[in-house]
């Protein structure tokens, strides 16, 4: 993501979507005895990442490579691994500018995304002229000479970036790459898994945060298609550019959890958010505890350092200002992180974790309640689901609790807001949800029948 490179308006998304309001007031970094105090030793506590997009030009700013070396502990280069940048002539690679990166972070103990190998956007000349057959095989071997120079350098690949129309069709972008053949990402997965077998395979866009939109469900789709075929695909990255006519959505939590239950692992991978003070420092906590709330979304890397080497300098949305002096935001990022110590409260209880209802028919099922990630304001619950293929689960939580998001099944209340009934939502035994506790921890109870 660079100012150059990124001209799409995210206008489309100002439908008042809702801050994340878990959480009623902004955290203060006051951390309690013990707590990290640099982000990502607060991530690590919680078996995270925090990382930050790099530019190769400011490592020899000394205030820079400063906070880079101690905050972040994944490194995503900003520009210098992209295809106009590693192959700026057809057979003629240049890594000099992204080995300057790869090796400050391998020196400092960091690990590194690679960003990216397939894009419609910032192609080198040569390969914006070419179609058909042709630009299919010169992007195939760019996937494989890329990968296979750094194979074992990467923890994760930003294997194909973008190729999702933004509006109401939830199909693909019409690119050069796109009309060499729909297989084309399918294709671009498998040469990077020869190339790099240790490497984490991802897709990444943008303006897939809020899962009502159609572009959000044209990535699921994609994904669990690949999932389905044995395509591999290891993960999938959520830019996060947000700013006041998008805001983080309310439902941000759902689709990250939608897509962790398809078996692959989620990451922030460009988090900005445009604005100041108080308003931006609770957007930023939102995320932080959407992801948090996740067991299979590994870290959040944030699109640069200071707010003066943002892309969108001008909106101010990173966690460092200018100087490098840290702002609101970074102080309720590291609460977040710090919170409970990196210890789950053990407060949570339950008479019963499994209800088994039995059909005269011969059929019946189960259904099995985990804990999951809690925190001081709420805690997430899953259900596993077995012996009935058309299975309907009643969840009742205790006053003054209420279920305020799930994922992977539909559900409906009663008019007291504490009974929910849950059904299968797609293919899939198992469905989760997050209960604001306000104060009662106890576990919810659970009722199966059969639909």
């Amino acid at each position: 993501m660079t100012l150059t490179a990124k001209s799409v308006s995210r206008a489309a998304l100002a439908s008042a979507l809702a801050v994340l309001t878990a959480a009623a007031v902004v955290l203060v970094a006051t951390p309690a005895s013990g707590a990290a105090s640099t982000l990502a030793a607060a991530a690590q506590q919680k078996g995270r990442y925090f990382g930050t997009a790099v530019a190769a030009n400011k490592l020899s700013d000394s205030t820079y490579t400063g906070i880079l070396n101690r905050e972040f502990d994944m490194v995503t280069a900003e520009n210098e691994m992209k295809m106009d940048a590693t192959e700026p002539n057809q057979g003629q690679f240049s890594y000099g500018n992204a080995d300057r990166i790869v090796n400050q972070a391998r020196g400092q103990g960091k690990r590194i995304r690679g960003h990216a190998l397939a894009w419609h956007s910032q192609q080198p000349g040569w390969m914006q002229r070419m179609e058909g057959s042709s630009l299919r095989q010169a992007m195939l071997n760019h996937v494989t000479q890329v990968a296979t120079y750094y194979r074992g350098k990467i923890y994760a690949w930003d294997v194909v970036n973008e190729a999702f129309a933004d509006g109401n069709s939830g199909g693909r972008r019409d690119s050069n790459l796109q009309r060499t053949g729909n297989d084309w990402i399918e294709a671009a997965f498998r040469a990077a898994r020869a190339a790099d077998p240790g490497a984490k395979l991802c897709y990444n866009d943008y303006n897939t945060d809020n899962w009502s939109h159609a572009k959000t469900q044209g990535v699921y789709r994609m994904v669990q298609d690949f999932k389905s075929r044995g395509v591999p695909i290891d993960c999938v990255g959520f830019q996060a550019h947000f700013n006041s006519g998008n805001p983080v959505p309310s439902n941000y939590h759902t689709t990250l959890g939608n897509f962790a239950a398809l078996g692959v692992d989620v990451q922030i991978t460009e988090l900005d958010i445009e604005g100041s003070g108080s308003g931006q420092a609770q957007q930023y906590q939102g995320v932080t505890q959407a992801c948090l709330s996740v067991a299979r979304c590994t870290g959040i890397t944030v699109w640069g350092i200071r707010d003066t080497d943002s892309w969108r300098a001008s909106g101010t949305p990173l966690l460092f200002d200018g100087s490098g002096n840290k702002k609101a935001a970074y102080n309720s990022v590291l609460a977040v992180l710090n919170e409970g110590g990196g210890q789950q409260p053990t407060t949570t209880t339950g008479p019963t974790t499994t209800t088994t209802n039995p059909d005269p028919g011969g059929g019946g099922c189960t259904a099995t309640y985990s804990e999951g990630q809690k925190w001081n304001d709420r805690f997430n619950g899953q259900v596993a689901v077995s012996g009935a293929d058309d299975w309907v689960v009643t969840v009742t939580v205790s006053s003054p609790q209420r279920i305020i998001a799930t994922w992977n099944t539909s559900a409906t209340w009663d008019s007291s807001g504490n009974v929910m009934t849950a059904r299968p939502n797609g293919s899939g035994n198992s469905f989760g949800f997050t209960v604001q506790h306000n104060g009662n921890w106890s576990w919810p109870s659970l009722a199966c029948s059969r639909g």
